[in-house]
């Protein structure tokens, strides 16, 4: 480890994470706050000083009016750098879903630890013998959402309220089993009724 100017680290382009206005403000507080904390956190890099872990703590740095950071330097190849960037991060911060499907291996992100939304059918598991039904299919879709943490809070909370309720309990489901999507639609339906 040791201690460069920041102009000498350059912030990864394919970088898969995100961090949203409101936390990457509180990064930039907390480094101003307890600076020491980058002495056990450095900015990793590769010889080329391209980062492997660290980008938004680099933006939150610079932010900050940090000259120069403590920084890890990984001669790995390739392979290693690109799955130290995704376990580095598994627990922390938003991904960049597009970029990670354009980016990376979808195999390569589940076994480092990356549970992908809508990925989770093990077809090595299924057997030989497994067929789909002839026929219609039910019809279900998967709707994705972008929301600020506190709308996200605020819709949790909804979701949790409506699955203690005897309405959901007693509910339509029409099949589907995603215990959220069907709290969401009680909602909806709810609230639709009352406009009428």
């Amino acid at each position: 480890m040791e201690r460069l100017p920041l102009h000498k680290i350059k912030a990864n382009p394919n970088n898969p994470r995100i961090i949203r206005d409101g936390k990457f403000k509180k990064l930039v507080k907390s480094i101003k706050e307890f600076p020491e904390m980058l002495e056990a956190r450095p900015v990793v890099v590769n010889p080329d000083m391209v980062v492997l872990g660290g980008n938004m703590r680099l933006k939150a740095l610079r932010e900050a009016g940090v000259e120069e950071a403590p920084v890890y330097i990984a001669s790995w190849d390739e392979v290693k750098q690109r799955q130290f960037i995704i376990k580095d991060n598994v627990g922390f911060g938003e991904w960049d879903w597009d970029a990670l499907a354009n980016e990376w291996n979808e195999e390569e992100l589940q076994d480092w630890g990356l549970d992908i939304p809508g990925f989770d059918l093990d077809a090595d598991g299924l057997g030989e013998d497994f067929d789909l039904p002839d026929g219609d299919k039910e019809p279900f879709q998967q709707m994705t959402f972008t929301l600020a943490d506190e709308q996200a809070e605020v819709i949790q909370n909804a979701l949790e309220s409506m699955k203690a309720t005897d309405d959901y309990k007693y509910a339509e489901t029409m099949g589907n089993e995603n215990s959220n999507g069907n709290a969401l639609y009680l909602i909806v339906a709810a609230w639709a009724g009352q406009r009428r």
